[in-house]
Formats: structure tokens, C-alpha cells, sequence
């Protein structure tokens, strides 16, 4: 999460840390790669990412991924390392994208790409189909829902796409699309982290 106006991953508070993140599974399991260090930046802790990986676990080997807001680019790292392909990873500062990119060349994982812009931007763009996208923009800013239109009904999702949400759990409830549903929801602290499932027809529609 983060607690300015670019996208990398930053409200969460700060409590010291070392900069670095660690890949719970698939074939680069153990390894610990830093990222930039930006403040306020945090990786979504590791129990978080393990429930969220269990719950994508039957889908996501092949998967094509978005990261949005990718600041240390947790997510889609731990997507490339068990399996998807391809995943892009979004975020508005250059710094931690920049890192993103190191550690793609370091895993020797030609399957990610790291692209420097505004979230709602790149989803203002031309839009590609995704089968899971994860959306975990900056606490209090008032991203989250514009984001979920967006990405409803620009194209951006496959049929039967997965979006994973992560919101501070003071928001509330997230209205979802029409046709969408949750699928799972757990929190975590100040952390309510959510598995949204879309229809078939609206991803194929949009």
C-alpha cells in the first residue's frame, strides 16, 4: 500500500523492516529479493499471500496476471513463481518499477513485464483480457472503486476472471460490479482481502 499519489503499495504502518520480501512457493520458493526502498512501502505479508494462493491454486498455472499497484511487486512475483504467464506488473513510481524489472531479470522470468504508469491510466488504455488481477491500491484515497469499473468494462478480464481486492478493513463493504460475486474473504489485522469472481458473459462482453 502506499500514501501517495503514485501506485506502489504503501498505508500500511511501518514498523522498521528490511526492505525485502520472501517467495512462499512454486520454483522460487525461499528466495528473498529486495525492494525499493520507499516509504511506507510493505509487501503483503506472507500468511496473506499463502490463503490468497490457496485460494487461486487451482487456476492459476498459465494464468495471464495484472498487478496493479504493484509497488514491491509481491503479488505478481508469486504468481510468475508458481506458474502464470504472463504477468504485467502496473505501478506509477519508477523506482519500484525499476526494481520490479531487476528482480524479473534475476529470476531469469521472461514471462513478467514492468510497465511504469497510473493505474487508472493503464486501464484507460487498451485493454487486454487478464484472468486474475490483483488490486491492492493505497488506503484512503478512494481508488478502489473506479478501478473495479474500469476493469468491469474496458475488456479487461477473461472469462471467468478472478480480482483480488485488499482494502483497509475500516472501508467496509466493496461494491462489486453487477454479476460479480465474492468467493472468498478473510481479514488480517487492518486488512480485509477479498476473491471476486465475474461472469463469464460480462468478462466476454467487455
Amino acid at each position: 500500500m502506499k500514501d501517495r499519489r503514485g501506485p506502489a503499495r504503501r498505508s500500511r504502518p511501518v514498523s522498521g523492516g528490511s526492505g525485502t520480501l520472501r517467495i512462499i512457493g512454486g520454483r522460487h520458493r525461499g528466495r528473498r529479493l529486495h525492494f525499493a526502498p520507499l516509504p511506507g512501502l510493505r509487501p503483503t505479508p506472507d500468511r496473506v499471500r499463502e490463503t490468497l494462493f490457496n485460494w487461486l491454486a487451482p487456476v492459476i498455472e498459465g494464468a495471464r496476471c495484472l498487478d496493479l499497484f504493484a509497488g514491491s511487486g509481491a503479488l505478481g512475483l508469486e504468481a510468475l513463481s508458481r506458474g502464470a504467464a504472463p504477468v504485467v506488473f502496473v505501478d506509477a513510481a519508477p523506482r519500484a518499477v525499476a526494481a520490479i524489472a531487476g528482480h524479473l531479470q534475476t529470476l531469469g522470468a521472461m514471462e513478467g513485464r514492468a510497465i511504469t504508469a497510473d493505474a487508472l491510466a493503464f486501464l484507460r488504455g487498451p485493454a487486454e483480457p487478464y484472468d486474475v488481477v490483483f488490486l491492492d491500491p493505497p488506503f484512503g484515497q478512494g481508488l478502489l472503486a473506479p478501478c473495479l469499473r474500469l476493469l468491469a468494462g474496458a475488456g479487461w478480464l477473461a472469462p471467468g476472471a478472478r480480482v483480488y481486492v485488499e482494502a483497509e478493513r475500516e472501508l467496509g463493504e466493496v461494491a462489486l460490479p453487477p454479476g460479480w460475486h465474492w468467493h472468498r474473504e478473510k481479514s488480517a489485522g487492518q486488512v480485509t482481502y477479498r476473491l471476486a469472481l465475474a461472469t463469464d458473459e460480462q468478462a466476454a462482453e467487455g
